[in-house]
């Protein structure tokens, strides 16, 4: 009798030559069956609208590994044609192509006992995506069937689906925008996917930390361009990184502007439109619900955070200009406006400049108002109104430097609800020079401030559609203003003397409390002309505010003028006069 050993070693042989023979049988052979079931699969759960088609299918049964090559998932042009026929084709199709798919770490055992796949990674190599968005409005109706989910769609063939790792490099893509025979393009290049932990079963579907069946989607893309339809404006960014696991997007160096300068801006647009200017080095997004998002465009999150950039407003007041109602325009109201819900929870802004730029139609110079280094937030920035209805107001506390110089601090409330768009705002603005606003007033009034200190400014105040009301406090010493008059030839600014003087003598008070030792204070009942947007409203309350504490009043003001401008004219005739005698004197001599 042979010793044991010799029996045990035989049949540990017979068992390995056995594995061998079947796994190199089912690598030479393995390769139909795969390929019939992956183009079933593709083909059932798309109801016979996608194909799929690839090169070089390799198989290692001993490994768990997958290699093809040139995979192709596309449309079917034929039935989609058939599907609008029926008015039931999705708006968007897709075509797929990449250059390999390796598999690893496939579990074959699990597939054919218990029809259940697990891999270990896949990886996915320079694919291009295309999708071609064509508008059906028959798919705004939301329809009565409910729609196969993806687990739906595999379960006669697998129970249940597991990946742990997903790599995809180098992806470009494509969106392809058709609208009544014209095609709009967007690319990105060069994108970066990795997906970790794909389960794809009876339960993950209702897994609430998961995001479509995954923990993680981590994307990178590390570059945009993109020109708007009219031409005029762009968008960029340097970076984008989305990760689903903590629920931010993060956006670096995003610019939005014209692709033009400002002269060629309104020569465009040949009407008064805003001209505008966005630059952030940061946009982050924090606690995001992407899911709501994708299925519903709904902007759902906790916070957003802008840093280091600037927003810069032009106007040119030489562009003709309709007058439109801007009563129910505020900015408030207009996100009440939208058609889509979104919820910010908080925007924190950092470090953000603010300029607004203006080209007088009168004298066709360029006057500037700036915030500089703005920070703060924004509190409760939703249209959402289960949301309101337990909070109504929309607040925002904010600290900038105006004309980098005064520290101002200031606070709104917007009520969200309010049929009369009620608000309300107060703040203070801190000791500063008050010449240091002459380059908004030079280049529109042609008016200059020689001297004076700012020593406070506090406001209180309350609005709606059509009025605003509040106390204007604002405490000032030495103050003395200089109008001015056309250039000379030589190109050097003339000024009215005569009516500066009686301005600073007679009209305003150069100081507050003035020399009585009165204090005044603005009391601000202002009605808004119906054509004033938001912020021009703003300003000529406190602007109403400024005159009543400087001691002017309309009808005072009028007066004066009209007499000023007639002394001045006087005097200019005079000094003619004079000139002129001594001229004629001299020549005569």
């Amino acid at each position: 009798m042979k010793p044991v050993w010799k029996w045990v070693t035989g049949v540990i042989v017979l068992l390995l030559t056995l594995l061998v023979g079947l796994v190199w049988y089912f690598s030479d052979n393995w390769e139909p069956i795969i390929e019939k079931k992956l183009k079933e699969v593709v083909k059932n759960s798309t109801d016979s609208l996608y194909h799929l088609t690839y090169d070089n299918l390799s198989i290692n049964i001993a490994l768990g590994n997958v290699s093809i090559k040139n995979v192709v998932l596309h449309a079917d042009s034929s039935v989609y044609a058939q599907l609008e026929a029926n008015k039931k084709a999705p708006d968007n199709r897709y075509h797929v192509g990449l250059q390999s798919l390796k598999i690893k770490g496939f579990g074959l055992f699990g597939v054919l006992v218990n029809r259940q796949l697990d891999i270990k990674s896949i990886e996915l190599e320079k694919p291009i995506i295309s999708v071609y968005n064509t508008y059906h409005s028959y798919n705004d109706t939301l329809s009565n069937q409910p729609e196969k989910s993806l687990y739906e769609s595999v379960r006669e063939v697998l129970s249940s689906v597991n990946v742990r790792d997903v790599y995809v490099e180098g992806v470009d893509f494509k969106y392809f925008k058709i609208r009544e025979g014209k095609s709009s393009e967007t690319q990105l290049s060069n994108i970066r996917i990795r997906v970790h932990d794909f389960l794809l079963d009876e339960t993950s579907v209702k897994d609430t930390t998961r995001f479509y069946y995954t923990k993680l989607i981590d994307v990178d893309i590390p570059g945009f361009q993109y020109d708007f339809s009219d031409g005029i404006y762009g968008v960029k960014f340097d970076s984008l990184k989305i990760n689903t696991r903590d629920r931010n997007v993060l956006f670096t160096n995003v610019d939005y502007k014209p692709n033009i300068n400002k002269a060629a801006y309104f020569k465009s647009k040949n009407k008064a439109k805003l001209m505008t200017v966005l630059h952030f080095d940061t946009l982050r997004m924090e606690q995001v619900d992407f899911k709501n998002f994708i299925e519903n465009q709904q902007t759902l999150m906790k916070t957003m955070q802008v840093k280091n950039g600037h927003v810069k407003l032009y106007a040119d007041k030489r562009v003709p200009k309709k007058a439109t109602n801007q009563l129910g325009q505020s900015p408030h109201q207009k996100l009440m406006f939208l058609k889509r819900l979104m919820r910010i929870d908080t925007v924190l802004v950092d470090n953000v400049g603010v300029e607004y730029g203006e080209i007088s139609d009168k004298y066709h110079r360029e006057g500037v108002i700036t915030f500089d280094h703005t920070t703060g937030y924004l509190v409760n920035v939703t249209n959402d109104l289960m949301r309101l209805q337990n909070n109504k107001y929309l607040t925002m506390d904010v600290q900038s430097k105006v004309m980098n110089a005064g520290n101002l601090h200031a606070q709104f409330s917007f009520d969200m609800l309010s049929k009369s768009g009620d608000y309300s705002y107060k703040g203070t603005v801190g000791n500063m020079r008050a010449s240091a606003f002459n380059k908004i007033l030079h280049p529109l009034v042609n008016v200059e401030i020689a001297a004076g200190n700012i020593r406070s400014i506090r406001f209180d105040m309350k609005g709606n559609d059509v009025r605003t009301w509040g106390d204007f406090h604002f405490n000032y010493d030495n103050m003395q203003v200089s109008l001015l008059g056309e250039r000379d030839a030589e190109g050097k600014q003339k000024s009215k003397k005569v009516l500066s003087f009686l301005v600073n003598k007679v009209i305003i008070n150069d100081s507050n409390p003035d020399a009585n030792e009165v204090y005044h204070v603005g009391k601000v009942n202002y009605k808004r002309v119906t054509t004033y947007p938001f912020f021009k409203n703003l300003w000529k309350s406190l602007l109403e505010g400024i005159k009543q504490t400087a001691g002017i009043s309309k009808e005072r003001e009028t007066r004066i003028m009209n007499q000023a401008e007639r002394t001045e004219r006087t005097v200019t005739k005079t000094k003619g006069f004079f000139k002129g005698l001594f001229r004629k004197k001299q020549t005569n001599e």
